[in-house]
C-alpha cells in the first residue's frame, strides 16, 4: 500500500496560526473526519492528528461534549475526603463541582451552582477555601445554607413563597463512582458503568490496594497546552531518549518499553529496567541494602519490583505504578490551549509510619517537581508548534503506539462507539 503524501492531510479548514477563528458546523464536521481518517490508518502507516484538533476552540468544545464529558473522568482519591465533612472545589469543562463526604458515608460528586439565583458558592471571589471539612456549605449571596449531601438546610425569608418544599432545591448530584479509592464523575450521565469499563484494568492494579493507600505528594501545573498534548506524552516512551535523556533513559531505555494489546477502556503500557538496573536492586533487596524512596507495597511480584506499569484509562485517568507507590495525576481540559493538572504521588499506609517519611517526602517531592518540569516544558513547546500553520501531521514510531491507540478511542467516542479489539497492523 502506498504511504500518504508527506503532509498526510489538508491543513484544517480555514485554519488560522492560534486557531481563534470561529468555525461552523460543517467546518467542525470536517476537522472531526480528519480526526477519524487518521485514527483509521495502520500503526505502521499512522501520524499524528490534524493541529485543528490541538488549537481551534470551535472544535474543543465539540471534541469535550463528545469525548470527556460522555466518559468517566477521576476528580480525587479518598485519602483527599477521609473526615465526613470533607469537601474539594474544582471545575471541569465549566462545570463547577465539589466532591463531598457527607457525614452518611458515601462521596458524592455537587454542583456548585446555588438553586436559588446561579451563584457559584464558592467562587474563588468569596475567598472560600477550595478544599476542607465544613458543617455546612453556604451560598454567601443569600445565605442559602446545604448539608454535604446537597440537601437544602436554610433558606430565610421564603415561607411567603408559594408550594415552596426544601427538599425539592438540593444541589445538583452528578452520576459518581468510586473505582479502587478513585472518586469520578460522568458529566453527560450516559456513560456505562465505571466498575463494567475498568473491570480488566482492576483486576491488574489490584496488587496496589489503591483504596487503601494515601495521597503523599500533590503538584498543580497551569499548563499552556492541549489536554491530548499531556495524554500522549504520558503514555509514549519514545521521548525518554530525548526529553528524559539523563533520568528514565538511564533505567528504563525507550527501545525496551511495550504496549499491550488494545483495550476499549485503558492503554496498558511496561517499562522495564535495563538489566544490570533490575539486577543491582534485587541484589539490594537480598541483602537487606537501604533502597532510594518509600517502604515498598508488600505482595508485588518480582516483576513488579523491576518495570513500572503505564496506563491511561480512557479518556484522561493518567495512573502509574512502582514497587512503592503510585503515581496519579487529575487533568481538567480548560480550553482548546489550556488545562489544568495535579501529579500525585500516592503511598501505601505503612509507608506513612516510616521515620523517615517527611524526609522522604521532602526528596521525593524536589525529584519529582525536576522531573515533571521536563514534560510540562516539552508539551508546552509542542503546543508552540502546533499554533504554527505550517505544522504537519508527522509520521509515528512504533514506540508510540499508544499515541495511536489514543487516536482510536477519540474517533470511536467521536462517532458514538468504543474501540475495537483488532490490532490494524
Amino acid at each position: 500500500m502506498d504511504l500518504p503524501a508527506r503532509n498526510y492531510c489538508e491543513p484544517g479548514p480555514r485554519a488560522t496560526a492560534f486557531g481563534a477563528e470561529r468555525l461552523d458546523r460543517e467546518q467542525i464536521g470536517a476537522i472531526e473526519r480528519q480526526v477519524i481518517a487518521t485514527a483509521r490508518l495502520p500503526l505502521r502507516q499512522a501520524v499524528t492528528l490534524p493541529r485543528a484538533a490541538y488549537v481551534n476552540e470551535d472544535y474543543f468544545r465539540h471534541e469535550a461534549g463528545k469525548v470527556l464529558a460522555s466518559g468517566w473522568i477521576c476528580l480525587a482519591h479518598v485519602s483527599q475526603l477521609k473526615q465526613a465533612g470533607s469537601y474539594l472545589a474544582l471545575d471541569l469543562l465549566d462545570e463547577p463541582l465539589l466532591v463531598t463526604r457527607a457525614p452518611d458515608g458515601p462521596v458524592r460528586v455537587l454542583s456548585r451552582v446555588c438553586p436559588h439565583r446561579g451563584a457559584d458558592i464558592m467562587h474563588p471571589g468569596f475567598g472560600v477555601a477550595p478544599r476542607g471539612v465544613a458543617k455546612r456549605l453556604v451560598c454567601p449571596y443569600h445565605v442559602w445554607s446545604f448539608g454535604l449531601d446537597g440537601k437544602l438546610k436554610t433558606c430565610a425569608e421564603m415561607q411567603r413563597a408559594e408550594a415552596f418544599d426544601k427538599k425539592d432545591w438540593a444541589l445538583v448530584e452528578l452520576r459518581s463512582a468510586v473505582w479502587e479509592g478513585f472518586v469520578f464523575v460522568n458529566l453527560d450521565g450516559t456513560a456505562s458503568p465505571l466498575a463494567e469499563q475498568y473491570a480488566d484494568f482492576a483486576k491488574v492494579v489490584a496488587p496496589w490496594n489503591c483504596a487503601e493507600m494515601e495521597v503523599a505528594i500533590e503538584l498543580d501545573w497551569e499548563c499552556e497546552f492541549n489536554w491530548k498534548v499531556m495524554v500522549e506524552n504520558w503514555m509514549e516512551s519514545y521521548h525518554h531518549m530525548g526529553i528524559h535523556h539523563d533520568t528514565l533513559q538511564t533505567t528504563m531505555p525507550a527501545k525496551m518499553t511495550w504496549t499491550e494489546a488494545e483495550n476499549p477502556h485503558f492503554i496498558r503500557c511496561h517499562l522495564p529496567f535495563k538489566q544490570a538496573v533490575a539486577d543491582e536492586l534485587m541484589e539490594a533487596i537480598a541483602e537487606g541494602r537501604p533502597i532510594p524512596g518509600f517502604r515498598p507495597i508488600e505482595g508485588l511480584t518480582l516483576r513488579d519490583h523491576v518495570e513500572w506499569g503505564l496506563y491511561l484509562g480512557h479518556p484522561c485517568f493518567m495512573f502509574l505504578t512502582m514497587r512503592d507507590r503510585v503515581l496519579w495525576y487529575r487533568l481538567q481540559p480548560i480550553s482548546a490551549e489550556r488545562c489544568r493538572l495535579m501529579t500525585a504521588t500516592l503511598v501505601s499506609k505503612r509507608a506513612t509510619q516510616a521515620p523517615d517519611f517527611a524526609e522522604t517526602v521532602e526528596r521525593e517531592t524536589r525529584m519529582l517537581a525536576e522531573f515533571h518540569a521536563q514534560d510540562m516544558k516539552v508539551n508546552t513547546a509542542v503546543q508552540a508548534g502546533l499554533r504554527s500553520s505550517r505544522a504537519v501531521q508527522g509520521r509515528l514510531s512504533h514506540l508510540e503506539e499508544p499515541v495511536w491507540m489514543i487516536q482510536r478511542y477519540v474517533a470511536a467516542r467521536l462517532q458514538g462507539c468504543h474501540p475495537g479489539m483488532d490490532r490494524l497492523r
